[in-house]
């Protein structure tokens, strides 16, 4: 029983890191394509939507784009965003940022670094209230449990 008051909390401690970190390294991906200077005419390929949730939680509707250009080398890269524009549609032609060593991580997101920041700062700040409220909730459960692991009344 006492165990579960540990395991639990240090996965979702676990999760949230992991997610911390992907934050993180999305947003250096998106800062080192606005931060290199190349740019490309991408053609937009296709438009899809993915949906989560239902039942009893709020449905969660996620546009996406794939895109495909040329970098200056010649190399076609193709690459999927998330949470674009809706006025872009299949055909269109906008321009995308890329690294030049990491072209398959564009992003056709026009520049905004004070949006991106203030973006990872709010997301890293939840996250670090969650694992905070984890910790709390451990250390309440480890005055709870004397050393034999039997619950104190």
């Amino acid at each position: 029983m006492e165990a579960f008051f540990y395991v639990v909390p240090l996965l979702m401690i676990g999760l949230v890191s992991f997610s911390a970190f992907t934050v993180i390294r999305r947003a250096r991906d998106i800062s080192s394509a606005w931060g290199s200077g190349l740019t490309a005419e991408a053609r937009c390929l296709r438009t899809y939507t993915t949906t989560s949730g239902g039942g009893e939680t709020p449905v969660r509707t996620t546009l996406h784009h794939v895109y495909e250009f040329a970098t200056r080398e010649g190399r076609l890269v193709r690459f999927d965003e998330t949470g674009g524009p809706g006025t872009i549609v299949e055909g269109d032609f906008v321009p995308v940022h890329y690294a030049a060593e990491r072209p398959e991580r564009a992003t056709a997101k026009a520049p905004a670094p004070g949006k991106l920041a203030a973006g990872t700062g709010c997301l890293l700040t939840l996250f670090a209230v969650i694992i905070l409220i984890c910790l709390g909730f451990m250390a309440v459960a480890h005055t709870m449990f004397d050393a034999t692991g039997n619950l104190i009344p």
